[in-house]
């Protein structure tokens, strides 16, 4: 079953609320012995006991994952974002005006919701275990209602073009080789990554943490990240209204 309206137009929201509430992990207080640990400490802690890897080795090689995945959602993001434009990317509303099938959008019908599902994996590893598996299962699962939503709101307001669209390019798994003819549409990449800055900040704090084991440094940076793409899409805003007023 598709999301709804109101979850569409308060998707960002809950999905950062999904991943505060994987950190937060309210109900780890009452499982196991009450210890905070992370996912990150944990498989670090397991494969140093099982003489596979020094701890140290073990740690350094498990948060490089973690931010290789944040990496790939950071790819996923701007690559999206470039060609489908910020204005669409963080519109309350669905909009469907054509077809998309140029840049991941030949390849794989919802590199954004993918890029987000990537990032959250790179942030689980921060967290507590079962916070980490909460996420990650509340995620998914929003995410797909997402898809499902706009799938069905695209597939009446395009018709034909758009089911030969969902029969050529696959929804999550991407296709690495695809004949779809391209669209034309050209990447913005300069406004995708100011769009995108909190991906970014959330991947350059995932790089730094190997070097300090700060937990603060990560929501230090987000929320630096967060106030940045504030100012960025409120000068946007300022910028299009005055592009109507001169038109």
């Amino acid at each position: 079953m598709g999301a709804s309206r109101i979850e569409f137009r308060l998707r960002m929201a809950i999905n950062a609320a999904i991943i505060v509430l994987g950190f937060w992990a309210p109900w780890s207080e009452f499982l196991g012995s009450g210890e905070r640990i992370s996912l990150l400490e944990r498989l670090a802690l397991v494969l140093s006991r099982a003489g596979l890897l020094p701890f140290a080795i073990a740690t350094a090689g498990i948060a490089a994952l973690a931010a290789v995945l944040a990496a790939l959602g950071v790819l996923l993001r701007v690559w999206g974002t470039a060609y489908l434009g910020p204005a669409t990317v963080n519109n309350a509303a669905m909009k469907a005006r054509a077809v998309m099938a140029d840049g991941p959008y030949r390849y794989v019908r919802n590199p954004l919701y993918l890029g987000i599902w990537f990032m959250a994996a790179g942030l689980a590893f921060l967290m507590p275990e079962t916070g980490a598996l909460v996420t990650m299962l509340l995620l998914t699962l929003f995410l797909l209602r997402l898809i499902l939503g706009e799938e069905q709101f695209l597939t009446v307001q395009l018709g034909e073009p758009y089911r030969v669209y969902l029969q050529a390019v696959p929804r999550i798994a991407p296709r690495l080789r695809t004949s779809l003819p391209r669209t034309g549409a050209s990447p913005r990449w300069f406004h995708a990554i100011l769009t995108e800055l909190i991906p970014i900040g959330v991947f350059v704090a995932l790089v730094c943490y190997p070097w300090t084991f700060d937990h603060r440094l990560l929501p230090r940076i987000v929320l630096i990240s967060f106030g940045l793409s504030l100012i960025v899409r409120a000068l946007g805003r300022g910028e299009s209204a005055t592009g109507i007023m001169a038109g």
